[in-house]
């Protein structure tokens, strides 16, 4: 019989290896969502400068609302993983399928509301009537796709609960490939223009919220797990996704307000941010993927209720987040020369950008840090703590910010190691408290 220190080692590979299983191919599907994007801005961006401007307008107000509605992700992956970890995969179907439910409501509602909205909201950017009145009706045609969307995202919390994210990752591919080709025939072979790339994507969005539809359905099929929403069940998943909303709103707040500061510096100074928050943002992908490795594999070790998996998961976890922050910290620092001239051809931002991307590159480690711990605290359900956490760092954030935000590199500074380095504080006094696992396993 194997002694402990191989039964051990034997079991740190198992975790690893399911750590890997779900962090890769959530890493694809999370690099293929931003593509979509980029690939209407491209298609759009031939047909002149005020249909781009106004894609992009109308754009921003969609990606806040999508961004602070993925609670309906974050919140149905543990509900969902807890469930399969208890050993009830019919409770773990139907919880999902509660959280579609909640997400065509949240839908629905918000385009019924956004309708009469579109214009009003698109106006308060102050752009020219052209760009206005191209960027309403490409908003108000987008609404169209929200429910599909927002039931996108809860599916996908049910597939990662039910540690499955290879099935988002083919979904995300094909709906890509899909929203391409269809956004090109409908703009240019239609000639429906701006109207014909909100057009194509909510077809797909549609098409793709219609995949994951037949999956729930086929899934509750086989273990009996009712179809119509569970009033309890929608209910648990609308309190838990409203911490979880409050702590995403946080988050926004903050990187709003380091936006903001950067205006403050002229053309320069934002033009350089926007950079250099392209590149965190990329960088945070490869992080993401560990931490929503980190939600079902928490979730599904509580239901389990197995404290020592739990406990082991975070701590390999951590030292994944450690790592990879290292070497994207590497990578980042290599590349900080190069750069400035792939995303501008402004002398004065190739010159401040390397020197933003160095503070970038040096928080890496505590950026892993951060990220991997949100997803194990997310897995736990500790939703309530995170939206409180928010709020604290946010009231340590925003007077750091006004005080070192004068200057590019104490801007950079500021949300580096002030923003991230006190969400590692208050992450990391929450999960590395003596009794945290016990004390989540009492509050399911």
């Amino acid at each position: 019989m194997p002694d402990a220190p191989v039964l051990a080692r034997q079991e740190r590979r198992r975790v690893d290896r399911d750590i890997v299983r779900l962090a890769v191919p959530a890493l694809g599907a999370l690099v293929v969502e931003p593509l979509f994007l980029l690939t209407d801005t491209a298609l759009v961006g031939h047909l002149g400068a005020s249909s781009l401007a106004a894609v992009g307008l109308a754009s921003a107000v969609l990606q806040t609302v999508t961004g602070l509605l993925v609670f309906l992700a974050y919140s149905t992956t543990p509900a969902v993983a807890r469930a399969l970890g208890g050993g009830d995969r019919r409770a773990a179907v139907h919880a999902g399928v509660d959280g579609m439910w909640l997400a065509l409501g949240l839908g629905v509602l918000l385009a019924i509301v956004g309708w009469p909205l579109a214009a009003p909201l698109v106006s308060l950017f102050g752009a020219s009537a052209e760009v206005s009145g191209a960027a309403t009706a490409y908003l108000t045609l987008s609404l169209v796709g929200l429910p599909g969307i927002l039931v996108v995202t809860a599916s996908t919390g049910l597939l990662r609960g039910l540690q499955d994210t290879r099935t988002p990752l083919v979904v995300a591919t094909v709906g890509f490939v899909a929203n391409g080709l269809l956004n090109a025939v409908l703009i240019y072979g239609v000639g429906w223009g701006v109207e014909g790339s909100a057009a194509g994507t909510v077809v797909v969005q549609w098409a793709m919220a219609a995949v994951y539809v037949v999956i729930a359905v086929r899934a509750a099929r086989r273990v009996g797990a009712p179809l119509r929403p569970g009033a309890s069940g929608v209910v648990r998943a609308l309190r838990s996704g409203a911490w979880l909303f409050l702590r995403t709103a946080s988050l926004r707040v903050a990187m709003l307000a380091t936006v903001s500061s950067a205006a403050g510096l002229g053309t320069t100074g934002l033009a350089t941010t926007q950079v250099a928050l392209t590149v965190f943002s990329t960088l945070a992908f490869a992080l993401d993927a560990l931490a929503i490795a980190g939600q079902a594999l928490v979730g599904h070790g509580l239901g389990a209720r197995d404290a020592p998996r739990v406990r082991l998961v975070t701590t390999r976890l951590v030292r994944l987040g450690l790592a990879g922050g290292v070497l994207l910290g590497l990578l980042t620092l290599l590349a900080s020369g190069v750069l400035g001239p792939v995303f501008s051809d402004s002398a004065a931002v190739r010159s401040e950008l390397p020197g933003v991307l160095l503070l970038i590159a040096v928080g890496m480690p505590v950026a892993g840090y951060v990220f991997v711990l949100d997803g194990v605290l997310i897995g736990a359900g500790d939703a309530r703590y995170l939206a409180i956490a928010g709020g604290v760092n946010l009231v340590v954030y925003l007077p750091l910010l006004w005080w070192a935000g004068g200057t590019l590199a104490g801007l950079w500074a500021a949300f580096t190691f002030g923003y991230i380095g006190i969400r590692a504080v208050t992450l990391g006094l929450r999960a590395h408290r003596p009794g945290w696992i016990e004390v989540a396993l009492a509050r399911h």
